[in-house]
């Protein structure tokens, strides 16, 4: 068993009455190697200025966490095949709406990967949706989450 860790950190700013709600959301969130990234709630939950559009939303990092895994595994299986991957690009998408229990939810994923080829070998568009497939399969990420993950590689 592998365990992952994430210190996420706020601290109310001394000026800020707190209980009239009137509070910056802002924190960060701090990895085991050293990475700081700042935090938010999306602008879209809580309206400016007590959201930091310049930060990372939880909402945001979730469909980010759902493309990088698909990614790496992806890249790992076009490797291991013998095909290089020179550029890969994915303009991933998350709506939050109702799910069946009609709580907000993160309900659809989209990840649109392109990937740029080098080297002679290339996949075919079979092949390439088999790779896709299995980094599907494969990502910790998407096996984790109750949300439909689509995968819609760009060509």
């Amino acid at each position: 068993m592998a365990e992952f860790t994430a210190t996420i950190h706020w601290q109310r700013d001394a000026q800020a009455a707190f209980t009239d709600n009137r509070y910056s959301r802002r924190h960060d969130w701090r990895f085991d190697g050293g990475a700081v990234v700042p935090g938010s709630s999306s602008p879209h939950s809580v309206p400016l200025p007590w959201s930091d559009a310049a930060a990372v939303d939880p909402e945001e990092a979730f469909v980010a966490a759902l493309s990088s895994c698909h990614m790496l595994w992806f890249l790992n299986l076009a490797a291991r095949a013998g095909w290089t991957v020179d550029d890969y690009r994915d303009d991933a998408l998350g709506v939050m709406a109702r799910n069946a229990e009609g709580r907000l939810a993160m309900t659809l994923v989209t990840l649109r990967p392109a990937v740029t080829w080098g080297g002679e070998r290339r996949p075919d568009a079979a092949e390439l949706h088999r790779l896709h497939h299995e980094a599907h399969e494969a990502c910790f990420i998407a096996n984790s989450v109750k949300s439909e993950v689509r995968c819609e590689p760009v060509h």
